[in-house]
């Protein structure tokens, strides 16, 4: 079991190029299978949840190939639609491939996602929406069975602009013959890469990024060469380190239009940030923030739930009082029981997380139960006094690619240990 050692109270000072985007390139490696050539995808993370994307892609008769960050799958000999539990378990974001397989065969078997536990993430809506383009479901014991003649273009309405059920409408109905309309959609980034992608294999999908998304089904999807987005929650995390640690970063490869409601916080904390062209960030600051009154997350354009844990370790050490409230996941404030073991003063009343700021943090052993509260564990401890441990590493793998590599090229002293056997 991996484990960070962190000895804190250094200053951050570097570049960094910004990883490509997590929860991009898992639905377009998902998407990549209703090619039946071969896509390259640049720019593509080595994570952990990346190499559990390919394990599902080779067991349904893909062959995927990863090197310097770049991942090619050939589909050509993709032939089963069924998903085993023990792939499904390992990540959320495996239920992504429930649309595209439906695309592929017109029937699908999977068992519920797994993932990081952020409490009730029910995947109804994905559900209903399938049903009415026709796909017929059944759920026993666990395993949700799905098949269809055809995909039934229609109009659909989502109770909620999920992401995840966004993106499996497009990827189900890409592939069709009639005109999907998709209303109350999803807006993130993430969605506009996903249809600029299955565009560029030849689909005919528009309006990403705002409530209302039309897929013109098309008869086929040919191979193609796609660079993946940068990470906005990854910039985020790097942009708040240094605000809490004190120094001048700057992120290339960044889209600061992706995290302003993030850099918003950040500016009114003291931070001073600057672009420059389209793809670079700085931000400089003194190490002393003020205190936010309030922060809540909401769907995008609104503060991202997954950016909520690194903020809420910056304003545990900000001057002043803050408020910050969870509008997404009913149980992710499970990390601040470990912040509060290194001295920050935080309580959790129903949705929101009180906190009075504090000069300070201190070293201790503290354990990541989740993958964005492990990096919010990560940042308090380089902030902290002493030494910090943090266990369970494997969650923050899921979503940052080498984050102690990261760290050490900004001055940090940060290191991770393995144990052996």
């Amino acid at each position: 079991m991996d484990r960070l050692i962190i000895n804190g109270k250094r200053c951050l000072k570097g570049e960094v190029k910004v990883q490509g985007a997590k929860n991009a390139v898992l639905p377009i490696l998902a998407a990549s299978i209703l090619s039946k050539g071969k896509c390259t995808l640049m720019n593509s993370p080595a994570l952990s949840d990346v190499s559990v994307a390919s394990d599902i892609l080779e067991f349904l008769g893909c062959d995927v190939q990863f090197s310097h960050n770049t991942v090619t799958v050939d589909s050509s000999g993709a032939d089963k639609y069924i998903i085993p539990a023990t792939l499904m378990e390992k990540m959320r974001s495996s239920v992504m491939f429930l649309g595209a397989v439906i695309s592929r065969f017109r029937k699908a078997v999977i068992t519920q996602p797994g993932g990081c536990d952020l409490g009730s993430r029910p995947i109804d809506i994905h559900i209903k929406a399938l049903r009415q383009l026709g796909v017929e479901i059944q759920e026993e014991q666990g395993i949700i069975l799905c098949f269809c003649d055809e995909i039934k273009p229609c109009k659909i309405t989502l109770d909620f602009p999920s992401v995840g059920a966004t993106e499996n409408v497009m990827l189900a109905s890409c592939i069709s013959k009639g005109t999907t309309v998709l209303v109350n959609a999803a807006r993130e980034p993430e969605i506009v890469d996903l249809q600029n992608f299955v565009n560029a294999m030849g689909g005919k999908i528009s309006g990403a990024g705002t409530n209302e998304i039309v897929i013109e089904g098309v008869k086929e999807l040919k191979g193609c060469t796609y660079c993946v987005m940068p990470d906005r929650i990854a910039t985020a995390t790097y942009l708040c380190a240094c605000a809490l640690c004190g120094g001048e970063i700057a992120l290339k490869g960044a889209a600061y239009e992706h995290i302003k409601s993030v850099t918003d916080v950040l500016i009114y904390s003291g931070c001073d940030i600057k672009t420059y062209g389209n793809d670079v960030i700085v931000l400089k600051s003194q190490g002393k923030l003020s205190a936010k009154p309030l922060i809540e997350t909401a769907v995008y354009p609104g503060f991202p739930t997954d950016a909520q844990p690194v903020i809420t370790a910056c304003m545990c050490c900000a001057e002043g009082k803050s408020v910050v409230r969870e509008n997404i996941f009913s149980d992710r404030f499970r990390y601040c029981s470990q912040l509060k073991k290194m001295g920050a003063d935080i309580n959790i009343v129903g949705t929101g997380a009180f906190i009075n700021g504090t000069e300070s943090l201190f070293g201790a052993d503290v354990e990541a139960m989740e993958l964005r509260g492990g990096a919010a564990l990560v940042l308090a401890g380089l902030k902290a006094e002493g030494k910090t441990t943090v266990t369970n590493v494997n969650y923050i793998d899921r979503g940052y690619e080498k984050i102690e590599k990261v760290f050490s090229g900004l001055g940090a002293d940060i290191r991770r240990e393995t144990d052996e056997g």
